[in-house]
Parts: structure tokens; sequence; C-alpha cells
């Protein structure tokens, strides 16, 4: 359980994340490289006084995550060139005041087919209603439930070895939330726990492969997938989200 101070400090994270994030997104467009975002969001956290969490986060080796298309998540920016219809998820966590602030979403690059459109729209709309079922008393595992439930009127798949996490003063705290329906999570949700929930919704399978560099997973069938988060408090009658522009 975190204190009133912390929550606050984690606010103004959670704040910084998210307009780093809003700026690079600002950028996005066919012909920009996904190293280009990392600058983008790499200048815009130092400018405000904030670390990158992920940028030397056990070796990862750049400023946020850029997951296009097929990459479920952990990709890294690099000369990869967007085109027009592509998804691109951006993942930027900040670090300022001791304690970290993380969130993602999935943009659209240029005209988007109707089937990736409403990919993104339904994978953040899971997101939407996962926070609105936090509630103190009940248990974990109702994020992944209600996130589960919704995917599957559409067909997603739902992937299950990545997962949202409790997070403080560590970027990962040890608190698990899986995104599936699962009779294992059973911690009870109480007011002052801090955690992120971000459910990876794909267009086929939740199965995946990991790339060489040891960082980046794609859905095994290379079917498009995206991804939302926010870090959130728990209050005495729902949750907060700390991750708002």
């Amino acid at each position: 359980m975190q204190d009133a101070e912390t929550i606050e400090r984690m606010r103004i994270a959670g704040g910084i994340a998210a307009r780093a994030m809003a700026e690079a997104a600002s950028r996005i467009a066919p012909g920009v490289t996904t190293d280009e975002l990392d600058r983008v969001a790499h200048e815009y956290l130092c400018d405000h006084g904030a670390y990158p969490s992920t940028l030397g986060y056990r070796g990862f080796p750049k400023s946020l995550c850029s997951s296009v298309n097929e990459v479920i998540c952990h990709g890294i920016p690099d000369s990869t060139v967007l085109r027009d219809g592509d998804i691109v998820n951006l993942d930027v966590t900040a670090y300022i005041g001791g304690v970290h602030g993380d969130t993602n979403a999935t943009y659209l690059c240029g005209e988007v087919d109707d089937e990736s459109r409403l990919l993104v729209e339904r994978t953040r709309e899971s997101l939407n209603r996962a926070i609105k079922a936090v509630k103190p008393g009940r248990r974990i595992n109702i994020i992944g439930r209600v996130i589960e439930s919704y995917a599957k009127r559409f067909g997603y798949g739902v992937v299950r070895d990545f997962t949202g996490h409790g997070i403080n003063s560590s970027f990962h705290s040890g608190l698990i939330v899986p995104h599936y329906d699962s009779p294992h999570h059973t911690t009870e949700i109480k007011p002052g726990m801090t955690f992120t929930i971000e459910p990876m919704l794909t267009l086929g399978s939740y199965e995946y492969d990991m790339w060489d560099d040891g960082w980046t997973v794609v859905t095994k069938d290379r079917k498009r997938t995206a991804q939302f988060e926010h870090t959130l408090v728990v209050t005495d009658t729902g949750a907060e989200i700390l991750t708002l522009p």
C-alpha cells in the first residue's frame, strides 16, 4: 500500500510519461522511423526532469518500446520506417521523485484498415472496462475476467504470458495482473495498491515467438495485436488513473 505522498509523486511521474508518449505519438506518420519516436520521448522526459525507466532496464537499449503491427510488446526502436496502414504501440515509463509512471497506447499510422482500427478501439475499451471493475474487496482476477469476456465477443486472442504488474518505487513490484480469467490470481484489491493494467489483444492466437534480441515479442501467426496501459491507484470506491496527461 502506498501513502498519499508517494501516490502524489506517482501522479507526477505518470503525467510526465503520458505527455512524453503523446509528444512522440504526434510524430507518427508514414516515413518516420521508430528511432525518431524514441528520440522525441527521450528528450521530453529529460527536459522535464525524468529518467526513461526502460533505458538500461535489464539491458533494454532505448527510452520507449515501439511495437508495430504483429509485435505484441517490447519492440526496440530502430531504423524501421513506419508505413501507411501500420498500427504502432508506444510504451513509456517515467522515473522521477523516486517512483515510476507507466503507460502505453496503440496509434494508427495513416489510413488503417477497418479490422485493425476496430482491434485498437476495442483494446482501449477493454482497458476502460477493466479499470471500472477495480473495487476494494474484489480479487485481482476480476480484471482479466472482464477483459477476456469482452475480447471473446470479437474472437480476439488475449495474451497470457505478459501481464500488468505492481509499480511504485520499483518498476515491477512483484504483483501480477493477468488479463485473462485466471483462477490462481486471487490477491484482494485494497485501497492504496498501485499497479498497471495493460491488455494485449490479438486478431488471432495469443501464442508468440521471441526474437533473438531477447525482447521483441511477436504473434506466432504474425497477425496484428494492440495494447493499452494505465498506472492506477486503488481508492476507497474504485481506481484513479495516475497516467493522465
